[in-house]
């Protein structure tokens, strides 16, 4: 089985983000494919987010590095947060909230 590559989370207010979720990822499960993820791998934010900081690999290049086991559920804060996502995917477990019709929308 492949790696799935997740195209990069861009938001509304401009906010981009990678979010990934593998068995080569900091994640949990660490695994490729997991129905759920409870915790994600964020990398490289176009600006810093001060919500994932305490995650932050290398907090003096918060752009340029990765953020390991970030919850999914903060993930899903942040998106929410920019506006929600325009572009890109999630894995399975960061749930992405539409406010147009203030509903909560899976992956699968």
């Amino acid at each position: 089985m492949t790696t799935k590559k997740y195209k990069r989370v861009h938001c509304k207010d401009g906010f981009s983000m990678s979010v990934q979720a593998s068995s080569t990822n900091y994640c949990n499960p660490r695994e490729d494919d997991a129905e759920t993820y409870t915790e994600v791998e964020v990398g490289y934010p176009n600006q810093m987010e001060a919500l994932i900081q305490e995650y932050c690999e290398d907090p003096s290049r918060p752009c340029s590095t990765v953020y390991g086991y970030v919850p999914a559920t903060l993930v899903s804060l942040v998106i929410t947060k920019h506006g929600g996502l325009v572009e890109g995917e999630v894995p399975n477990g960061v749930l992405l909230y539409d406010s147009a019709s203030k509903a909560i929308i899976r992956n699968r």
